[in-house]
């Protein structure tokens, strides 16, 4: 329906104006920033397990894991590869991003065939937790359901980039391609869970910090395989990295674009076209962030999941309105189920936060890493929106040439 970069902030914005627009694009930023410090923290994890020998010059300590300098090079080298391929445009990401993604499934594909192949279906039991206690089986899934929108928001990157498709492409395919997304992440997620689940007990691997190759290792006695896994695992952290990356570089460039936040975040290099600032920014922070180590990775997951959650908790209401208050704007498609589906979406999204935030809850934000990093993110926010105001951003623009940077054609 609105069809330019920066996705819910368009929806937000033509909905509710501008704070609300700000508030859910901001921690759907930090939601896509979190999966990127996912990534660079993850390929020293990788590599490490490959090439044990990198583990070198310890520094210091977070939540009980060691932090090697060995791999904050690596995470400053990962991250200076993806923040330039995003630098020089995004033609050259996007092929990148095929090549990577073609190698990954051939990879993938060939280690799940193996492991359910090779595997005993009776490794997946108890199928629901701990059948003697009773109770362990509700906490896990609670506690997996909370994490899924920081494994399902890649579908979410397609619209961000809206603006970058091929003019004859009807914009009917967009949704067509976010519900494919979801259905062949279900499907892949599926899949890897019988390949790694099937290939050996879950008690035997449960306390390895990359379970799945540990799997594989205790099954097979093939060093390829072995290796394989972890160079699928390698190849699919860059693929998704390379994605959220340049979603979350369209975030802030959209939301300085619109002057939001300060307005050099919305402006496009010269010779490549591509948000410089934004994207800086964004390998700045990704960088920073992986050097927390290993041992925020979890942290990590969840409060980015905490982060994308309350962005989706303000779309759904948004959409809502958008219905109510422009009935006649034209769109692609109609979405059958209307407002209703709208509505659950915003109840599932408020079920995660509540189960995150409410005391005694077996998934709740863990004190002090997880909160802090949420506090620091909500005090950054709170900073760059006083920012624009103290330097008066917001006010260089009037509300309708705002409408017209944020929504294009789609402001009137």
């Amino acid at each position: 329906m609105l069809p330019v970069t920066g996705g819910e902030v368009a929806y937000a914005y033509k909905a509710y104006g501008t704070s609300k627009a700000f508030v859910i694009r901001w921690f759907l930023a930090f939601g896509y920033s979190s999966v990127s410090a996912f990534e660079a923290i993850s390929v020293g994890l990788v590599l490490s397990f490959l090439f044990p020998q990198i583990d070198v010059f310890p520094l210091y300590e977070i939540a009980g894991s060691t932090v090697y300098a060995s791999h904050l090079v690596l995470a400053f080298v990962f991250t200076g590869f993806i923040t330039a391929i995003n630098y020089f445009g995004v033609g050259i990401a996007s092929r990148v991003q095929v090549v990577l993604t073609v190698l990954f499934l051939l990879c993938a594909v060939l280690f799940v065939v193996s492991g359910i192949a090779s595997g005993d279906i009776g490794n997946l039991a108890p199928y629901f937790g701990d059948n003697a206690l009773g109770r362990g089986g509700f906490a896990g899934m609670l506690a997996v359901f909370v994490t899924v929108p920081f494994w399902y928001v890649g579908f979410d990157t397609i619209p961000q980039a809206a603006e970058e498709r091929q003019e004859n492409s009807p914009l009917n395919r967009l949704g067509i391609y976010v519900i494919l997304a979801i259905i062949g992440s279900t499907v892949f997620y599926i899949a890897i869970i019988l390949g790694a689940g099937m290939t050996a007990p879950w008690r035997s691997i449960v306390g390895e910090e990359l379970p799945t190759a540990a799997a594989f290792s205790s099954a097979f006695e093939s060093q390829f395989l072995i290796r394989l896994v972890l160079v699928a695992g390698l190849i699919g952290l860059l693929t998704s990295w390379n994605g959220f990356f340049l979603a979350g570089s369209c975030v802030l460039f959209s939301l300085g674009r619109g002057h939001i936040i300060h307005s050099s975040f919305g402006q496009t290099h010269r010779r490549f076209g591509t948000p410089n600032d934004a994207v800086l920014f964004s390998g700045l922070v990704t960088f920073l962030s992986a050097c927390l180590g290993r041992g925020a990775i979890i942290a990590f997951v969840d409060v980015g999941s905490f982060c994308i959650a309350l962005a989706f908790l303000g779309v759904a209401p948004s959409l809502i309105r958008l219905r109510k208050k422009f009935p006649d704007l034209e769109r692609p498609y109609r979405t059958p189920g209307g407002n209703p589906l709208a509505y659950v979406a915003a109840a599932g999204s408020l079920f995660i936060l509540c189960v995150m935030l409410v005391p005694g809850s077996p998934s709740m934000l863990v004190w002090p890493l997880e909160c802090l990093i949420l506090g620091t993110l909500s005090g950054t926010g709170l900073g760059f929106w006083f920012t624009a105001r103290r330097y008066r951003q917001r006010q260089r623009v009037s509300e309708e040439d705002r409408a017209q940077l944020i929504l294009e054609n789609y402001a009137s």
